[in-house]
C-alpha cells in the first residue's frame, strides 16, 4: 500500500509541475513576465491560489526590471492582494519599492510624471486602509504632492499613451485622485490645502462633465462614493450602475473596449462583444462599490465567467484596446477579477 501511495504522489507531483511548465509559470524559479496569449489554455477549474501567486511574481518581475510603477502591473497589484487576509511573497517587497520611489527618488529627482503622483497616492493610501493601517507618512507624502500637481481647474494632466483606460486622457486622473482622498482617514481631510483640493477637484467633476465621462471613469467614482459619500447623487449612482448591467454579455462576463468606446491605436475596428478578464472583474467591483450583493443575478452571473475563464497561468486574459503589441492589460485584469471575487466572498477556492 506505501508503495502505491508513493507512486500515485509522484504521479500527482510530475502532473501539477506539468501544468505550471506549460503555461510558464513555475513556483520557485525567479519571478518573471509570461508572454500573454489568448491561446493560453483556460483552467479546469478556478484556483485563488494561482491567481494570487501570478499577480505577485508578475509584479515583482515589474518591479525589479523596470523599475517604475504602471498602472497595469504593480499598482494594479498592491490594491489588489493588500485585500487579502495574507498578504503573498513579493507584497512587502513591492511595497518597499513604492516607498522609495516616494521618499527618495522623488526628493533626489522629482516624479517623472503628474499620474504617477495620483496613482502613487491612490495606491499607499488604500493599501494602507485596506490593511487597517493608520495613514503612513508616504502616503501622506504622495496625497500632499497630489495637491501640489492638481491643475488650476481641479483636474491633472495626464499620461496620454494611447494605453486605455488607464494612460489616455486626463478624466481617469480625476477620478483616481478621488478614490485617493476618499480613502485617506478623516484627520487628514481636516487640512486647509486638502479642502480646497477636494473642492477643485469636486468643480472639475461637476454634473455636467460628470455624465460626459466614459463610463469606465464613471464606475471608479461609485469607488470613491462608496469610500467617502459626496462625488455622486443618487440619480447619477442609479444611472452609472444601469449602464453597467446593460452592457453584461449574454455570457455573463464584460468587455472593456464597451465601457468607454476608445479607438484602436493601430486602427482595427474595436471588438466591443468578446468579454475579456479586465471588464468583467472591474463591471462586478464596481457594482458591488455601489451596494450591489452576490446573489444580485448580473453579478452572479458576472462571478460565474471568471470563474469559468481564468486561464492555467492564474490570469484572466484580456485583450490590449490599443494594439496587439502588448496586452498588459491582463494584469490589472488580473487584479480587478480577484478584487471581485475578494468582494463577492468568493476568494477562496470553493
Amino acid at each position: 500500500m506505501h508503495v502505491v501511495n508513493t507512486r500515485i504522489n509522484s504521479l500527482i507531483f510530475v502532473s501539477a509541475l506539468l501544468a505550471a511548465c506549460s503555461t510558464g509559470l513555475v513556483i520557485g524559479e525567479e519571478p518573471q513576465i509570461l508572454k500573454v496569449s489568448s491561446e493560453e489554455a483556460v483552467a479546469s477549474n478556478y484556483s485563488h491560489q494561482r491567481a494570487v501567486d501570478f499577480l505577485d511574481r508578475t509584479a515583482m518581475a515589474w518591479t525589479k526590471k523596470y523599475k517604475c510603477f504602471t498602472c497595469h502591473t504593480n499598482f494594479a497589484h498592491l490594491i489588489a492582494v493588500s485585500e487579502l487576509d495574507q498578504q503573498p511573497e513579493y507584497f512587502q517587497k513591492i511595497r518597499n519599492s513604492l516607498n522609495e520611489l516616494v521618499q527618495t527618488r522623488w526628493r533626489e529627482k522629482g516624479p517623472r510624471w503628474d499620474a504617477e503622483v495620483v496613482m502613487a497616492a491612490m495606491t499607499l493610501t488604500v493599501v494602507d486602509r485596506n490593511l487597517s493601517e493608520p495613514l503612513s507618512q508616504n502616503a501622506r507624502l504622495a496625497l500632499d504632492q497630489m495637491w501640489q500637481v492638481q491643475q488650476p481647474h481641479g483636474g491633472f494632466d495626464w499620461l496620454k499613451c494611447d494605453w486605455p483606460p488607464m494612460e489616455s486622457d486626463d478624466q481617469y486622473g480625476a477620478v483616481v485622485a478621488a478614490v485617493a482622498v476618499s480613502a485617506a482617514p478623516a484627520t487628514y481631510l481636516q487640512q486647509k490645502q486638502v479642502q480646497n483640493g477636494i473642492e477643485k477637484l469636486k468643480s472639475y467633476l461637476s454634473q455636467s462633465r460628470k455624465q460626459k465621462l466614459r463610463l469606465h471613469h464613471r464606475a471608479i467614482l461609485l469607488w470613491a462614493q462608496s469610500l467617502r459619500p459626496g462625488w455622486m447623487n443618487q440619480q447619477e449612482i442609479d444611472s452609472t450602475v444601469a449602464a453597467l448591467t446593460s452592457l453584461q454579455r449574454p455570457d455573463g462576463g464584460w468587455n472593456t473596449p464597451s465601457l468607454g468606446k476608445w479607438g484602436r491605436e493601430d486602427g482595427s475596428v474595436p471588438d466591443l462583444v468578446t468579454s475579456d478578464g479586465y471588464g468583467t472583474g472591474f463591471a462586478v467591483l464596481m457594482l458591488t462599490k455601489a451596494g450591489l450583493k452576490s446573489d444580485n443575478v448580473a453579478i452572479r452571473n458576472g462571478l460565474a465567467w471568471l470563474k469559468k475563464n481564468q486561464r492555467q497561468s492564474g490570469r484572466w486574459y484580456t485583450r490590449s484596446v490599443s494594439r496587439d503589441s502588448r496586452h498588459f492589460l491582463t494584469h490589472a485584469g488580473t487584479a480587478m477579477a480577484l478584487m471581485a471575487l475578494q468582494a463577492c466572498g468568493e476568494g477562496e477556492e470553493n
